[in-house]
């Protein structure tokens, strides 16, 4: 009986590994293809863009100004302040949600009576669409007749009901707590989640060596929960950098650029000012300034894991 040569056999066997590998590659072609044309195609066609003068009051027509729409990005104030509320909105909302999301779901793995009732509604203000949020919040802030300045006026405190979106000083601080509100059960119930997941063993022995509450928490708790914490924060930096609804719905960037965000900034460069190169040119620089954020977050996320 002849045998079969092994470079036979090894080239049959790469040949069936590479036809499975094709099959699979073909199978996600499609999807490939439609995830580039929808990412990739306007990412590049919005940097050419950023080096032209191109208006939609006239699209068929434009000319190459290279670098001219970006240096009067960075000379214009409006843009500065723009950028400056997005980093602070993203610090704030994303540093405090982390902090509150751990307290409340701190609260929701208590064994009380009546806690899956609460367990069961923490979704709520995560799930209802933004548009509802901000309603509610404009209604409750109304300068006569909302629930806010009718309380003032009921406890004595008249001289500080005003009109708060309409109001400099408080106008940034509501969208902010807009952001809270919505999105602080949703850190609570993933971080309820990844807590229920750590061995009661070790709290055990935490306690038989004489930890307390807070000693189990901050050498326990928080080190299990180090992964999904950074993983939570990358995700909401990405989503609050680039938010648009809560802003442009409340207060549409006002009063006097109080509440101005990038997202909102460059909106009204392209839709309301027409200038369409110059929208591009900060839209590219919201992409690199978040990117470098994410790259940040995900250096963390590697160097932890790692430990």
């Amino acid at each position: 009986m002849s045998s079969v040569p092994r470079s036979a056999k090894s080239s049959v066997t790469l040949w069936q590994n590479l036809s499975r590998k094709g099959f699979g590659y073909a199978i996600l072609f499609p999807a490939l293809l439609v995830i580039l044309g929808l990412n990739l195609y306007p990412t590049i066609s919005g940097i050419l863009t950023s080096f032209t003068n191109q208006s939609l009051i006239d699209p068929g027509h434009s000319l190459f100004v290279g670098l001219e729409n970006y240096f009067k990005l960075l000379r214009d104030p409006v843009f500065q302040i723009s950028l400056l509320h997005s980093l602070q909105l993203t610090f704030s909302a994303v540093v405090l949600q982390v902090i509150l999301g751990l307290v409340m779901a701190h609260l929701l793995i208590q064994k009380v009576p009546g806690i899956h009732f609460f367990r069961s509604v923490a979704m709520i203000t995560w799930v209802l669409p933004i548009i509802a949020s901000v309603v509610m919040f404009r209604f409750m802030t109304l300068p006569s007749y909302g629930f806010v300045n009718i309380l003032l006026k009921d406890v004595g405190l008249e001289r500080l009901a005003r009109n708060w979106f309409g109001d400099e000083t408080f106008a940034f601080l509501l969208v902010l707590i807009m952001h809270l509100w919505r999105n602080v059960p949703f850190y609570a119930v993933a971080f309820m989640a990844a807590m229920q997941a750590i061995s009661s063993d070790l709290y055990e022995a935490a306690r038989i060596d004489g930890a307390g509450e807070w000693r189990q928490f901050w050498f326990i708790t928080l080190p299990n929960l180090r992964y999904i914490i950074l993983v939570m924060v990358v995700l909401h930096v990405t989503f609050t950098f680039n938010n648009f609804d809560f802003v442009f719905l409340s207060t549409g960037g006002g009063p006097v650029n109080a509440t101005e965000v990038l997202p909102t900034y460059i909106y009204k460069q392209a839709w309301n000012g027409y200038a369409l190169g110059y929208a591009s040119a900060g839209g590219v620089i919201m992409l690199v300034v978040l990117v470098f954020l994410v790259l940040v977050c995900n250096k963390f996320i590697k160097g932890l894991s790692e430990q």
